[in-house]
């Protein structure tokens, strides 16, 4: 597989592997990428860019050449067929997993307004701008006026509700999981019409809200899972306006599948399944039209390697800060290790073009003859022209 992927052990080209202890071999072998993972994280190889390695392996499909008759590749399977890994209970713990873990973490790699979703690079120079213009992309895609009541569904530290609700005037209700998230959206936006609150998108009803004319979410879709993908869309349709948009921003894949990373859904976003085009069509058909649909995968490999290059800069004043965390220095310098895999392995995972990040905007089906004809952003042009509005 290496040989394939034009990849040495010993080498000395950035994408080449450095070897310490051979006996990963044996963990990699018998455990796929999951052993790939935990031998890189522990400590026994290197590589100088981790990167460009996993755009090479994945483009010539060494992940599923390593998972082909593994036995816990079935179990898996399994699992994913007999349980809901997406229930109420398992997606509040998973929130918590990775959500409340060291926010000085997050606070050095996100751009001001702490955007955890991919940012839109076309015409941007810095993280911070891609993280703007990719909020302003969504605004107008949203056609935003004045005095609107907008839902934003896994709305993360509330960056996404602040800017809609600065620069457009609207009012905002942020649902999350994650305490760590809650806390900082309540104390972090004051002054704007903003609501924030602990709440599952199966959970709408109990807080008892009008109903929106806007409904956006962005990084969130990815936690739902098959088994509810339609009930998220019953959600959203129930409680958004006749005449209302919905916005979905998520990762996706090209096929229809069931597989995800083994090391990724083990330590990184539990229980997480990436969508393909026709697991969206099928969950979201009977309710909604869509209007737009709109792929920039390319640009998370541009915010992954961003975010990685924002904690590399930090990591001096951020090590004995996660070293209290983590029972000293050793402790901190494996969770780097660790957040490095993580970052570089996602951007070899978007630049092979495996992974997709898809806008998808949809309104409600029947009333479709009602509305005057939605007409689709040039992402080029007006909404990144000219100053904030």
């Amino acid at each position: 597989m290496f040989a394939a992927a034009d990849i040495r052990v010993g080498g000395d080209r950035p994408w080449d592997v450095q070897v310490h202890d051979p006996s990963c071999w044996c963990q990699v072998l018998s455990q796929g990428s999951l052993g790939l993972g935990e031998t890189y994280v522990a400590g026994q190889w290197d590589c100088g860019a981790l990167d460009q390695f996993f755009t090479r392996l994945l483009l010539v499909q060494a992940d599923d050449r390593l998972g082909q008759g593994h036995r816990w590749r079935l179990a898996w399977q399994l699992r994913d067929r007999l349980l809901n890994l997406q229930s109420l209970g398992r997606s509040t713990r998973v929130a918590r997993q990775h959500y409340d873990i060291h926010p000085e973490v997050f606070a050095a790699m996100l751009d001001p307004w702490r955007q955890y979703s991919c940012g839109y690079w076309e015409r941007a120079r810095s993280l911070a701008e891609a993280q703007e213009h990719k909020l302003r992309l969504i605004a107008a895609k949203l056609q935003l006026e004045p005095g609107m009541r907008v839902l934003d569904i896994g709305c993360g530290w509330g960056g996404l509700a602040a800017y809609l609700a600065r620069h457009h005037g609207v009012e905002v209700v942020g649902v999350t999981l994650s305490v760590e998230q809650l806390e900082l959206a309540r104390e972090h936006w004051p002054g704007l019409p903003l609501r924030f609150e602990l709440c599952d998108y199966r959970q709408l009803e109990a807080l008892e809200l009008p109903r929106f004319d806007r409904i956006v979410s962005v990084g969130m879709y990815e936690h739902v899972g098959p088994r509810n993908a339609r009930t998220f869309f019953l959600a959203a349709r129930q409680a958004l306006r006749d005449d209302g948009l919905v916005l979905v921003h998520t990762i996706g894949y090209r096929l229809t599948t069931r597989r995800t990373d083994p090391w990724i859904d083990a330590l990184i976003f539990p229980h997480g399944r990436l969508p393909s085009p026709r697991d969206l069509a099928t969950a979201f058909e009977s309710d909604f039209l869509v209007e737009d649909w709109h792929n920039f995968g390319p640009d998370y490999d541009a915010t992954l390697m961003a975010w990685h290059r924002n904690v590399e800069q930090a990591w001096p004043g951020l090590e004995p800060r996660i070293a209290e965390r983590c029972g000293g220095l050793e402790g901190a310098r494996g969770f780097r290790r660790f957040w490095r895999y993580y970052l570089l392995c996602c951007a070899g995972f978007f630049r092979a073009r495996q992974g997709q990040l898809w806008q998808l905007v949809l309104s409600p089906a029947l009333a479709a003859a009602e509305r005057p004809a939605y007409r689709s952003v040039r992402p080029g042009s007006c909404a990144l022209s000219g100053s904030v509005p």
